[in-house]
């Protein structure tokens, strides 16, 4: 059973939703039962032996602050809902893993009743915390982990914490100053390697009708909050030399205002070689066909960005939370992407950096820093682990591991496991 964390954007269903494919793909007599509140869950493609259970939707309105998003509910009744249908489900459904997915506690301890029930009536469920590379800043991650008693509930409930990122880049366990008992439940498994798009890069630019031009992808992501950046770009577009040869397709993203969507398309009228999309649920071809991505800096589009070795334009979101300007910053200096922070954002210089990043043509494949995209095999190796314990004969060698119990090797070629792992 999963559990996705699901207040703001599409970033963490479509990331919880890759892992579970991974999983199906790699774990045949496996079936997942997914709980979220994202609207958007019912627009990805679902695959076999995968279903879910759709909460009532809630929005994010500041730091840790929470309210219904479509419902006319007051809060505190919306959780109790969404507390017993999760809990509902676990009764009934018994899974012997459950995945949860960035808060120990879910969203506003939605998920202390679940954990109580585990630990007293189906003690054999193991539970992993999946976090992906940067909660927020370490002084408001600290705070809120603290506030909500997270490091013992880890303690208390948890089996393991893997960690969708490198410690070279952020290393949770001393950025947010986890304890020894926690630290050592903690692995690095790596960023997520996004799979390939339904088309490839020709078949898409043909449809486009590109021949010699470049294609500029411009994504917000899900798009709630990314108007600033697309329409700091279009103000751009009025810098562009009059020799250009480039194309521009804007993704506004679903959860963009359509107040805002029909200003874009607005803005845009007057530049034929602007073209606006309001969804995708292929975006790495699109990505694949661009020659830049101009972008916020969310996770899933940073592995995607780095996925296909992309010159990109990343302007991050900087509020409620800091983890898109951390992850940014900290992956433009080893010379992934290009950064600007929201707050530099005007469109003279914002159209000068694109043209100077689609001038400088296709990266080398071996031109940057590598960074581990290995996760999700590290990730199944983690759950397969817990699913199918090692004894007796069957185990081999067990040595140093990022879980702090040793990295364990094959066994004996039938089930994979932790190895791989980085501490």
């Amino acid at each position: 059973m999963v559990y996705s964390h699901d207040t703001f954007g599409l970033g963490n269903i479509r990331r919880m939703l890759s892992i579970c494919k991974h999983l199906i793909d790699t774990m045949p007599e496996i079936s997942i039962l997914v709980v979220s509140g994202s609207p958007m869950v019912h627009s990805f493609r679902i695959p076999q032996r995968l279903d879910y259970i759709k909460l009532p939707c809630l929005k994010r309105t500041e730091k840790e602050g929470y309210s219904v998003k479509y419902l006319g509910t007051d809060i505190d009744e919306t959780m109790r809902l969404r507390s017993e249908l999760i809990l509902s489900a676990v009764a009934n459904f018994r899974p012997d893993l459950l995945l949860v997915d960035k808060k120990p506690y879910g969203v506003k301890n939605e998920l202390k009743g679940v954990m109580n029930y585990l630990k007293i009536h189906l003690p054999e469920t193991k539970v992993v915390l999946l976090l992906r590379d940067i909660l927020d800043s370490p002084a408001a991650t600290m705070r809120i982990w603290e506030k909500n008693g997270y490091q013992e509930a880890i303690r208390k409930f948890y089996d393991l914490v893997l960690v969708a990122g490198t410690a070279s880049v952020f290393d949770v366990r001393k950025e947010y100053h986890f304890g020894p008992l926690v630290s050592e439940k903690v692995g690095f498994c790596g960023y997520i390697q996004r799979e390939a798009g339904l088309k490839d890069r020709a078949t898409l630019r043909k449809e486009l009708g590109l021949e010699t031009e470049r294609l500029i992808l411009v994504t917000p992501g899900g798009g709630e909050d990314g108007y600033r950046m697309v329409e700091t770009y279009v103000a751009g577009l009025a810098f562009l030399p009059a020799s250009h040869h480039t194309r521009s397709l804007v993704i506004c993203g679903p959860e963009m205002p359509e107040a805002q969507r029909k200003k874009v398309s607005a803005a845009t009228v007057k530049y034929p070689h602007v073209q606006i999309c309001e969804f995708t649920d292929d975006l790495m071809s699109y990505m694949d066909a661009a020659d830049l991505v101009v972008s916020m800096g969310g996770y899933n589009t940073i592995c995607e960005i780095l996925t296909l070795r992309k010159r990109a334009v990343v302007i991050p979101r900087v509020k409620p939370v800091e983890e898109q300007w951390l992850r940014a910053e900290r992956m433009a200096r080893l010379g992934l992407f290009k950064t600007i922070h929201p707050d530099d954002l005007e469109p003279r210089s914002f159209m000068q950096a694109v043209l100077e990043e689609v001038g400088a043509g296709m990266r080398d494949a071996g031109s940057d820093e590598a960074i581990d995209l290995d996760a999700l095999p590290r990730i199944g190796s983690a759950i397969s682990r817990l699913l199918y314990p090692v004894s007796g004969d069957d185990k081999t060698v067990e040595a140093d591991c990022a879980c702090g119990r040793g990295a364990i090797e094959e066994i004996k070629g039938r089930v994979p496991l932790l190895n791989g792992l980085t501490g």
